[in-house]
């Protein structure tokens, strides 16, 4: 990363000053309250139903992993989208920046650059309440925070190459509502894909979501496999490149053109 690339992290760094306090719910108590309302509440009586989960852990340690996953695919998400719009379409931010020394390369790896701090943020923080429920049966639960930010920025390149192809936000929409909510639902988060049908099972192991919750979880509670955990960093690393890739591409084609 270039040192001009890091004056579009300075940047983002002294905006995000001002308005901090409005992603406090969204992206720390929203999920520590999901965690709460479901891991706990709904866990005790699933727990109680001697319901079998791998590893043989209570409900509450299976789904917490998988919310810590989750919520960074859900910043990265709408970080990447909105936001980044927003600069090229609404304020125009990238069209100032750009009359500037910086290359478009500069801003792409600047943003990505802040979403992995910010997610370090988001992550760190969630770890924290994992920690005070008892939950990780590991050390290995610290390298979840690196696992859950590659997570998030398997989603936030690709998603960022897509939001400088559009002119308004309506299409958001469609990746929310179509994409990243059966990735919250059906990708491990809540039960083992294992009990969905095999059609299933495939498709739930093409999304970076399912890769980011196994990790997360093989890490949290110390049940990670040797060959699994190559496959699935490989695969979320992949996902990063392409995108970032991507975007480099309709980054150029927006601003120059």
């Amino acid at each position: 990363m270039t040192t001009l690339a890091l004056r579009m992290v300075q940047r983002n760094a002294l905006v995000y000053r001002h308005v901090w306090r409005g992603s406090v719910f969204s992206n720390f108590l929203q999920p520590t309250l999901f965690l709460i309302a479901i891991g706990v509440g709904l866990g005790s009586m699933i727990d109680r139903g001697a319901v079998a989960l791998p590893g043989g852990v209570s409900f509450l340690q299976f789904l917490a992993p998988g919310l810590l996953a989750a919520a960074a695919m859900q910043t990265a998400a709408f970080e990447s989208s909105y936001p980044i719009l927003g600069k090229i379409t609404w304020h125009r931010n990238y069209e100032a920046i750009s009359a500037t020394p910086m290359r478009v390369a500069d801003i792409v790896f600047g943003e990505l650059a802040w979403m992995a701090i910010r997610l370090t943020m988001v992550a760190a923080a969630f770890t924290a309440v994992l920690t005070a429920f008892g939950i990780p049966r590991s050390m290995l639960t610290l390298l979840a925070i690196p696992v859950a930010v590659l997570t998030g920025l398997a989603f936030s390149a690709p998603i960022m190459a897509w939001a400088a192809t559009l002119k308004s936000s309506a299409n958001f929409n469609v990746i929310f509502r179509f994409g990243i909510t059966p990735l919250f639902l059906f990708s491990g988060v809540f039960f083992p894909v294992t009990r969905m049908p095999q059609w299933a099972q495939r498709a739930a192991w093409l999304t970076p979501l399912f890769h980011g919750v196994e990790l997360v979880r093989g890490l949290t509670l110390g049940t990670l496999e040797s060959p699994a955990w190559m496959i699935h960093v490989s695969y979320l690393a992949a996902m990063l490149v392409i995108g970032t890739l991507a975007a480099l591409r309709t980054f150029r084609r927006r601003l120059q053109s």
